[in-house]
């Protein structure tokens, strides 16, 4: 729980500065108004209260001047640069210890691995975003249904692909100073996914039918419940580091023979 905490808090400080940053750099090629409206189609997976958080920030940056969006954006790079290193850092730390590492990184190898992991994953959500917010616009600037959207070309359907990749690289290399085998980095990273969509829809039948934050925590009700969907699909990012650890275990154990087994 310390390392979901560390993760899932740092998450939300580096959350609205990717924000930023992403609207200052697609608001260069396209309408910031036409990028918001797509983009509300990714916070999906989202309970509603976290939704509505993310679509009045775009809102606000779509509608802001261009130089604000800029601003804004040079100054997310730093903030939102120093959070989403800590938060690399405790999720780092925390697959390390459910890989039951021996032989520890150094210090700046540890840093220096964090950074990496913490690059690769805003360039890999970069292009996924960039892929599916294009798609969508010339689907429907040159009405081409497919690319409209369809199940194949959904939200659900680019989100599952994108934490796929991402979660079997990061348990292929960042988990374990020696690469983890990719049967197991793929099936962690499948399990993962598939895990995080359920977490997803939990976590938004819980704060909708079970807790009702809005009566506790009033205005402030909307980050408590995307911190709580935070945390669920951090807990999930660990159950699937911990999935691929038991299945390279497995890969690695040799198959008893039948003499060999032991007698009962």
């Amino acid at each position: 729980m310390l390392y979901v905490g560390g993760v899932s808090f740092w998450a939300m400080l580096a959350a609205f500065p990717a924000i930023a940053i992403g609207m200052g750099l697609f608001g260069l090629l396209v309408d910031p108004d036409k990028i918001a409206q797509r983009a509300e189609s990714l916070t999906g997976l989202m309970p509603p209260g976290a939704q509505a958080l993310f679509e009045s920030e775009l809102i606000r940056l779509a509608h802001a001047p261009l130089q604000a969006v800029s601003a804004q954006s040079a100054l997310a790079v730093i903030i939102g640069g120093y959070a989403a290193h800590r938060g690399f850092k405790a999720l780092l730390a925390g697959l390390s210890f459910i890989h039951d590492e021996e032989n520890q990184r150094g210090f700046w190898t540890f840093n220096f691995m964090a950074l990496i992991v913490l690059i690769s994953a805003f360039v890999l959500m970069g292009v996924v975003s960039a892929l599916f917010l294009m798609l969508r616009l010339m689907g429907a600037a040159l009405n081409i249904k497919p690319l409209a959207g369809t199940v194949f070309l959904s939200e659900w359907t680019w989100t599952s692909l994108g934490i796929t990749l991402a979660m079997t690289l990061i348990y292929r290399f960042a988990m374990s100073r020696e690469p983890v085998a990719w049967r197991a980095s793929i099936i962690g990273g499948m399990a993962a996914a598939a895990l995080a969509v359920g977490a997803s829809w939990a976590s938004a039948f819980y704060v909708e039918q079970i807790a009702h934050l809005g009566a506790t925590y009033g205005s402030v009700s909307a980050v408590v419940v995307f911190l709580i969907w935070l945390s669920w699909n951090v807990n999930v990012v660990f159950l699937g580091g911990a999935i691929a650890t038991e299945v390279e275990l497995a890969i690695a154990q040799p198959a008893l023979n039948f003499e060999d087994a032991p007698l009962i």
